[in-house]
């Protein structure tokens, strides 16, 4: 194995340190993952240290004074017909092959591939890095990172087999259900690495217990570092006028994970109270899916608007246009969104799934997960009352300034890499110890049998 890195002399202490961060799709529209990026490699520069992000497309919007390394894979999901993505040169790599072939047989290869291509990089690139910190790509290279001297961290936001079942239990046909395991085959690979590596950063509490429950990991792996919430760009707009009969939520549509349908069953049965209900949803609309169809089941196509791709300036003006913002997801490894809404000053209703009570605490409403008979009394209540809409509103910005917050996160994380990084440096000394112990063994051994031979001949000579 070739060394990524050069041994540095003495421990970590104060220095500023030079940190690898990595993230197989990065953009901040993708999802959790991308946001995740964006501000901790933000607020670790903020704490004076140097911070690369490594990643694939779609690239992450950054900091300026962060360095992108761009690794380019095949980005099949935004091509309009992946069988002709393919050229003749993507042959002669196998990380783009095996990236297209997997697309084309209802696979997800980018996370593999994306670690193949890393290791390349960090075989010529890795010597400027103290730290290797990977954002739930769990690739088999983390593996092949670690056994160099390259210490290796991992954040796993949540184990990512709740999806899958949650997918699959909402699959409408066997058939369905097939292509779904097909998709998630990569949990394969993500569960077999996950073991073997010791420093994991879960971002809950329900995500650090479900980390060892369906990865079967050990608590002396795992280190909880909430996430934080940048509480200077989401803030509340007084300026801004609000709309009472404005529900907001943050739902990929037809992800079952994120409870988007209960809501809307919710919504229906309200408007019959509430005529001028409206909903936004930050999110892209599937065209002819479940929830375009469960839409005009409901007869709701008219009350309800979707909104993708936007600035997070525009994303706090919406926060600030809404009466409430409802979190109905059946799991959440933390609840961004959740947070995003309460350091704005918006009320939030959310569901008990997973991490989400963790966020909203007592400064929101928190219903059963999956139930949209409770999640819409809880919203007819939030409604009516215009003084618990400004309570909950102040509690939840209160509560986020004091709990969440990147520069603590940031300054968390500094500490487990700083006591990682000195654990290594130890490790590798006692080693280069030992084998310098050795190699002085061995060539005394070598003197005393040449001493001794040379005296057994003295000794024939004379004879």
């Amino acid at each position: 194995m070739t060394a990524f890195c050069t041994i540095m002399d003495g421990p970590v202490a104060e220095r500023p340190l030079s940190i690898c961060l990595l993230g197989y799709r990065s953009h901040p529209y993708c999802g959790g993952q991308g946001v995740y990026l964006h501000y901790l490699s933000k607020a670790l520069v903020e704490a004076g240290h140097r911070v690369d992000v490594i990643s694939g497309q779609p690239y992450p919007e950054l900091d300026p004074r962060v360095r992108l390394i761009k690794l380019p894979g095949l980005n099949l999901f935004a091509h309009k017909n992946p069988m002709a993505a393919l050229r003749w040169r993507h042959l002669l790599h196998w990380s783009d092959f095996v990236e297209w072939l997997s697309k084309l047989t209802g696979g997800f290869a980018e996370p593999y591939a994306f670690g193949r291509r890393v290791v390349k990089y960090l075989r010529t690139e890795g010597g400027r890095y103290d730290i290797v910190h990977d954002n739930q790509s769990l690739c088999y290279a983390l593996l092949d990172i670690q056994k160099s001297c390259l210490p290796v961290v991992a954040t796993i936001h949540h184990p990512i087999t709740r999806d899958r079942q949650l997918a699959i239990d909402a699959a409408p046909s066997w058939g369905y259900r097939l292509l779904v395991r097909r998709w998630y085959q990569f949990l394969t690979m993500q569960k077999r690495v996950v073991k073997k590596l010791p420093h994991i950063v879960t971002v809950s509490m329900q995500s650090y217990r479900d980390s060892i429950e369906q990865f079967a990991l050990k608590p002396e792996q795992l280190e909880l570092v909430y996430n934080g919430i940048d509480t200077e760009v989401f803030r509340p707009l007084p300026q801004q006028k609000r709309n009472p009969l404005r529900i907001m939520t943050t739902a990929s549509a037809d992800q079952p994970l994120k409870g988007l349908r209960f809501l809307l069953r919710a919504m229906a049965s309200l408007r019959g109270r509430f005529p001028q209900l409206e909903l936004l949803v930050i999110g892209k609309l599937t065209s002819d899916g479940a929830t375009e169809k469960l839409l005009h089941e409901l007869q709701l196509k008219d009350a309800v608007q979707f909104v993708s791709g936007i600035s997070n300036g525009k994303l706090v003006e919406h926060y600030a246009s809404a009466g409430v913002v409802v979190c109905p997801s059946l799991y959440e490894g933390f609840g961004l969104p959740a947070g995003e809404a309460m350091a704005c000053g918006v009320p939030v209703i959310s569901s008990d799934g997973g991490a989400l009570p963790e966020v909203v605490g007592d400064a929101g409403v928190i219903v059963p997960a999956g139930d949209s008979r409770a999640l819409a009394q809880a919203l007819e209540t939030v409604l009516e009352d215009d003084v618990l809409r400004e309570t909950l509103g102040q509690k939840g910005r209160a509560r986020i300034l004091k709990q969440f917050s990147w520069a603590r996160a940031a300054g968390h994380l500094v500490g487990y890499y700083r006591r990682i990084i000195d654990a290594s440096v130890g490790q590798e000394k006692e080693s280069t110890t030992k084998n310098t112990s050795a190699d002085s063994a061995y060539t005394i051994s070598q003197l005393e049998q040449t001493a001794a031979g040379s005296k057994v001949a003295s000794d024939a000579e004379a004879a």
